[in-house]
């Protein structure tokens, strides 16, 4: 806000009533004068043309033109100073006379005689005013005189129809605006002459005492408020003369006291020294006694520790064990607890040994990027889960190969992007890592770590490195944690011969500046040119967040790489390019990731595609590959983790084989079980050029309306609507009226294929399917010739990898996804069968044994597979489960030798 002076103010406020004042009564008056001018005219037009016309009676009627005319040029004569001209029409709208025949006609004659009222009327053209009055004649032939009762309306002869201009009065009225205008100016003068007299009796009697005031304030106590002063004004002098005097004898007093206290001081002097030699005692016990309770402390955490791995161990190896929906819950929750037990201990245990001296760091070669690297892998997650992005940027000039104590440069950068994670609820996260000086030994970084968080207030910084305190006492019931993290992260900073520094502003986010010293390796072995073999790779990058997109185009501008980058696919310069890098953002959906919509314009947009995934959503890579995508990087990109993806594609593209081509067929498989679906859409990815994978009856009703299909493959048992109905649904569609359906189900009852064509399936496809069977099941419906294999012979082992391998179309990273699914699926398998028996619930019992016959069907179990088959045939005639007791117990034995194969070949693997 401006600041007006005390004089402008009281001018303003003085001038502004009175401009206000004097333009309202101005513009009153002169709108005033003006209607009243412009009144004037009309009345006077009225006051001739109403004789006229009756005067104008007798000539009219006797024909009589020139006695008219002099009468009009008569009046047009007296009255010229506003009259234009005077014209009488006769009863037939022709002109009879007029005083100036120059004038328009067309604006005096009257369009409609008829119209014409009895009265005066008047009409206005621009700076013309038309006024008209009818002529009548009131006398009457002897034989025309009318009847007692009858009223005479007269005989028209015509209108008379003057012209009076307007302009005669324009001078008037100008001359009423400039009178106005000098009675305003000459007010405000009046104005301005009282406020000057006002401003030099009150503002300058002001100034004086501010200046006395001011040179009070400088300690000029002897100023005093001098001249002549009216009212308030002189009490207000009087006022301040009494405080200045009153200042002066506080200033002496205080003096005085003041002498007093350094006669006391000097008198105490022998005493303070005396107290120092026993401070200093003191303070020679107090560090001993520190010393011998943080060896205690460092020696009592470590024996804490230990215990507490062991019970970390068991909880972890319980929690591989079968166990019920309760009790894995409250296992968890002492995995939970235990865990953050041991960071506390842990950080106890670090601050103990670095207050006792005893942290020694590791002086060991490690390679700098991929120990940045490690540290934001362990990260993301935490981050994503908040919808946070993660960057990390590190020159070109920061060499790789370095020597020092790896684990704690990683607990630094944990402690400094753990507390940014921790205390930021939106934005970015960016790690930076710069070099700051460079010997032919050793090397001086910088590290820095930037949010954009709540921000550190300045009292709160006071405390920020203080053992177990934190910047605000709520942040550890909020967020937790032992406020050891920065003190920690300081104490190893110092002993990395570096330094600590941060600047913050409250809701503005953090900075944190780490400068460390690291020696270099002068045995590391250079580095072969291996990224030349990308100088001639196009890539196209695509991400929404520009903050993010900066810190991986610097990291791209730093190889060979042909980089155009966009912030959405459809920005992009070309329509195709060789490879596709697509940044999904952190708060992606898993619908929005599998989206046909979104795969299809990847793949149609570029030769391979590469997703940057935030850390939850890299659960669906290999579904994304199944689907198309060449591969899949979590993030924050890295170059330690992106360019061995590039350079791997890059070979693979320059070896690869000619594929064998896929069918022309577009193929929809249908299945509610996760893995039985994954592993239909591996099967299918080699065989067929298109593949649409739907987990529910409603998503395939609504892809079959969406695109055409050449082969439909329908789970019968699922949720909601069974693969019949849905059938029957997609059949009604006019563009899938005749598309094969084929009925995929785990059940081999005699009798069920014919019950399943009957029912309107084209064919039958038995699970687990078969890779040679499917190949067969396909050539029936394409023209190009397929080759078939022969089946492969089933043996009744409890796992039996080969079998596994090839139910996985021989990928093992397959085999083993759907092997680790199957495991997980177990301890629910055994909860259910529980209740179901106990509640004698045959219909839950036949639903839970299908689903794991569909599970069993892909993971290479083929005992439990048999007996799955057996339990559901028995169970579709069976009313009571107390019957099937041997064949449940002897399938709960065989989970639970199938759990033990597939956790050796896990850890095998």
């Amino acid at each position: 806000m401006t600041k007006y002076s005390l004089r402008a103010r009281m001018m303003i406020l003085i001038l502004a009533p009175t401009l206000m004042v004097g333009l309202l009564l101005s513009s009153f008056f002169v709108v005033h004068r003006y209607n009243e001018l412009q009144r004037q005219v009309m009345d006077a037009g009225a006051n001739i043309i109403e004789p006229l016309a009756i005067s104008s009676e007798y000539s009219m009627t006797w024909h009589n033109r020139d006695t008219m005319r002099e009468l009009v040029s008569l009046l047009h004569r007296r009255h010229s100073n506003i009259v234009r001209a005077i014209s009488v029409f006769d009863n037939n709208n022709q002109l009879y006379v007029s005083s100036n025949n120059k004038q328009n006609l067309s604006l005096l004659q009257k369009e409609d005689i008829n119209a014409l009222p009895d009265d005066v009327s008047m009409e206005r053209h621009g700076n013309v005013l038309i006024l008209r009055t009818p002529i009548t004649s009131e006398r009457y032939a002897v034989d025309e005189i009318p009847s007692e009762d009858a009223k005479p309306s007269g005989n028209p002869l015509g209108y008379v129809a003057i012209a009076l201009d307007l302009q005669s009065v324009r001078l008037q009225q100008y001359k009423e605006v400039f009178v106005a205008t000098l009675m305003l100016l000459f007010c405000l003068c009046i104005a301005m002459l009282f406020a000057y007299r006002l401003m030099r009796d009150v503002t300058g009697p002001i100034r004086n005492m501010v200046s006395t005031v001011d040179r009070i304030r400088r300690g000029q106590l002897d100023s005093r408020v001098e001249g002549y002063m009216l009212g308030e004004l002189s009490i207000l002098k009087n006022g301040i003369n009494a405080m200045a005097m009153s200042l002066t004898a506080y200033h002496e007093e205080m003096q005085h006291n003041i002498d007093q206290a350094t006669y006391d001081l000097r008198e105490t002097l022998e005493q303070l020294e005396i107290q120092n030699v026993e401070l200093d005692l003191a303070k020679k016990r107090a560090q001993e006694a520190a010393r011998i309770k943080s060896e205690f402390l460092a020696n009592m955490s470590h024996e804490l520790r230990t215990p507490l791995n062991g019970v970390l161990g068991f909880t972890r190896q319980m929690l591989k064990t079968p166990l019920r929906t309760t009790q894995r819950d409250y296992m968890q929750t002492i995995e939970r607890s235990a865990n953050n037990l041991l960071s506390i201990i842990n950080d106890v245990l670090d601050f103990s040994k670095l207050e006792a001296g005893k942290l020694v760091l590791e002086s060991i070669p490690f390679p700098l990027r991929a120990t940045l690297d490690e540290t934001l892998v362990l990260l993301a997650p935490s981050a994503h889960d908040k919808g946070l992005e993660l960057t990390v940027v590190c020159d070109s000039s920061v060499p790789d190969n370095v020597i020092g104590d790896a684990l704690r440069l990683q607990q630094i950068l944990i402690n400094l992007i753990g507390n940014a994670i921790k205390f930021t609820e939106k934005g970015t996260i960016d790690l930076k890592v710069a070099q700051r000086a460079i010997t032919p030994s050793r090397i001086e970084l910088e590290i820095q770590v930037q949010d954009t968080g709540i921000g550190i207030s300045e009292q709160q910084q006071m405390q920020l490195f203080q053992a177990f305190r934190q910047a605000d006492a709520s942040i550890s019931r909020r967020h937790g944690g032992t406020g050891l993290g920065l003190v920690i992260t300081q104490k190893l900073v110092n002993e990395m011969g570096g330094e600590i520094t941060f600047h913050s502003q409250p809701d503005q986010g953090s900075t944190f500046r780490v400068r460390v010293q690291l020696d270099l390796n002068p045995n590391a072995p250079s580095m072969p040119r291996v990224l030349d073999a990308l100088s001639h790779s196009r890539i196209a990058y695509v991400e929404a967040n520009t903050r993010v997109a900066k810190t991986v185009l610097k990291m791209l501008s730093m190889t060979p790489l042909q980089i155009d980058y966009s912030e959405t696919l459809e920005g992009l310069s070309e329509d195709h390019y060789p490879l596709l890098l697509m940044a999904m953002p952190v708060n992606v959906t898993q619908h929005q990731l599998l989206a046909d919509e979104l795969i299809n314009a990847l793949l149609d947009r570029a030769d391979n595609v590469l997703l940057a995934l935030p850390s939850p959503m890299m659960l669906l890579a290999d579904e994304l590959k199944v689907r198309g995508i060449d591969g899949c990087i979590a993030k924050p990109i890295s170059q330690t983790r992106l360019l061995p993806m590039l350079l791997d594609l890059h070979t693979r593209q320059l070896n690869e084989l000619p594929a064998s081509p896929r069918l022309p067929l577009a193929v929809m498989a249908v299945d509610d079980n996760p893995a039985n679906l994954k592993l239909i859409g591996a099967l299918l990815e080699e065989q067929v050029q298109k593949i649409v994978l739907c987990n529910s009856a409603e998503q395939a009703i609504h892809q079959a309306r969406l695109q055409p299909l050449d082969v439909i493959l329908m789970d019968i048992q699922m949720p909601d609507i069974d693969g019949i109905r849905a059938s029957e649904i997609i059949r009604t569609l006019p563009q899938h009226a005749h598309t094969p359906i084929v009925a995929v189900t785990a059940h081999a009852i005699d009798g069920e294929r014919e019950q399943l064509i009957k029912a309107g399936m084209n064919d039958y496809l038995a699970k687990p399917i078969d890779e040679s069977k499917l190949s067969q099941l396909l050539a029936r419906y394409t023209p190009t010739p397929t080759v078939q294999t022969p089946e492969l012979p089933q043996i009744l082992p409890s796992l039996d990898w080969a079998l596994a391998l090839r139910q996985a179309a021989n990928k093992p990273d397959l085999a083993h996804d759907m092997l680790r699914m199957l495991l997980e699926f177990l301890p629910e398998v055994h909860e259910k069968i529980a209740l179901f028996i106990a509640a004698n619930d045959v219909t839950g019992l036949r639903e839970i044994i299908h689903k794991l016959h569909g599970s069993a069907s892909y993971s290479g179990v083929p005992r439990m597979k048999q007996l799955c088959h057996q339990l559901e045939k028995e169970l579709l005639q069976a009313s009571d489960i107390d019957a099937l007791e041997p064949e449940l117990l002897e399938l709960q034995d065989e989970m639970e030798n199938v759990a033990k194969e597939a956790r050796r070949v896990l850890r095998l693997a």
